[in-house]
């Protein structure tokens, strides 16, 4: 039981306001404050029936936490003004997902056109 109670203290401190906004640091007289998008999620187990067999007990928990950034708060000359960030790997994506229908369309109107 002791490592599941480390695994929920664990838990705990990793999901905190500081995962999201990070600590914040000056550059060139901006003082910029990383933000990201925190995502987590957690499981757990049970046991102790005992089989005919002699088997029995178990237990079993697990963690996961995933971040990333989705752009910074920049704070200059007393304004705050917010910069997204920009995911390639997103963009790519809905560029291939835009692509494949465009080639599924126009490949029906070639074919209904014959």
């Amino acid at each position: 039981m002791q490592p599941i109670l480390e695994n929920i203290k664990g838990v705990r401190d990793s999901i905190s306001v500081r995962r999201v906004f990070g600590d914040a640091y000056e550059l060139d007289g901006v003082t910029i404050i990383p933000v990201a998008r925190v995502a987590g999620g957690g499981g757990g187990g049970g046991g102790d029936a005992a089989e005919s067999d002699g088997g029995g007990n178990g237990f079993g928990t697990g963690f996961g936490l995933a971040a990333y950034p989705v752009g910074v708060y920049e704070v200059h000359d007393g304004a705050v003004e917010w910069k997204p960030s920009v995911d390639v790997n997103r963009l790519a994506k809905g560029g291939q997902v835009l692509a494949g229908i465009a080639t599924v369309c126009l490949t029906l109107i070639f074919l209904r056109r014959r």
